[in-house]
């Protein structure tokens, strides 16, 4: 199978680790997409993940606490999640580490652009924790920026929708889907993407964006092969 993409940012949600839960984490769904991120790596695909942390807590509904606080409690939460998927990949026998952009060491590396850009280089997958590091920034952008800063050719944005509408589909029947758009016009029509910092991230360092359906975790291998899946969005 040939590889469309050689390095790849993967940026998956919390509310997927959860499963049909909802809350928390289920080992036999992370355990499923990761068999797939490891069927890419084993397919040569040098992989970064950043990973959210809505399954255990979602900072814009923390009511009247301080925003920094709740914030930071979201990017604790994300640590929890990177070791789950760190976890699961071992068991599976993928070479795995885990940079976290706060520091604590005694969980996990501090982040180290060059350090993580060299784990990739030897085949291991390297999972990003804590978002930015910075309040007011979503893992969305978390994504955007460490697709930069490690030079991927794409970022993967696995959803429960398969693909970009031009409203909710969950909602809308007659919701219509993109197969293809530019950043421009993510920005302009305020398509639900990702934020707009993020996707300003995107555009200005022109990295394609492809969001896809983790439903079927396989997708992942299908879109690293190339595959016509999903809503892609490039300039």
């Amino acid at each position: 199978m040939s590889l469309a993409y050689k390095r790849i940012l993967l940026k998956l949600s919390g509310e997927v680790l959860a499963g049909k839960n909802g809350h928390g984490i289920d080992q036999e769904t992370v355990i499923n997409i990761c068999r797939y991120v490891k069927e890419c790596s084993d397919m040569g695909v040098e992989i970064g993940i950043v990973v959210g942390g809505g399954n255990f807590w979602r900072g814009r509904s923390s009511g009247n606490m301080d925003k920094t606080r709740a914030d930071h409690m979201g990017m604790l939460a994300t640590v929890m999640n990177s070791l789950a998927l760190a976890d699961a990949l071992e068991q599976l026998g993928v070479s795995v580490r885990v940079q976290t952009a706060i520091t604590m060491q005694q969980i996990a590396e501090p982040y180290i652009r060059n350090r993580a850009v060299r784990h990739l280089e030897k085949g291991r997958v390297v999972i990003f924790g804590c978002g930015t590091g910075n309040p007011f920034f979503t893992t969305d952008t978390a994504a955007a920026l460490r697709a930069a800063e490690i030079g991927a050719d794409i970022l993967f944005k696995a959803t429960n929708v398969d693909g970009v509408y031009d409203k909710d589909p969950h909602k809308f029947p007659d919701a219509k889907k993109y197969d293809t758009l530019s950043h421009s016009e993510v920005l302009a029509k305020e398509l639900k993407v990702m934020d707009a910092a993020a996707a300003s991230l995107c555009r200005d360092n022109k990295i394609k964006i492809l969001v896809f359906n983790l439903e079927d975790p396989k997708n992942i291998v299908k879109a690293v092969s190339g595959e016509n899946i999903g809503t892609i969005v490039t300039e």
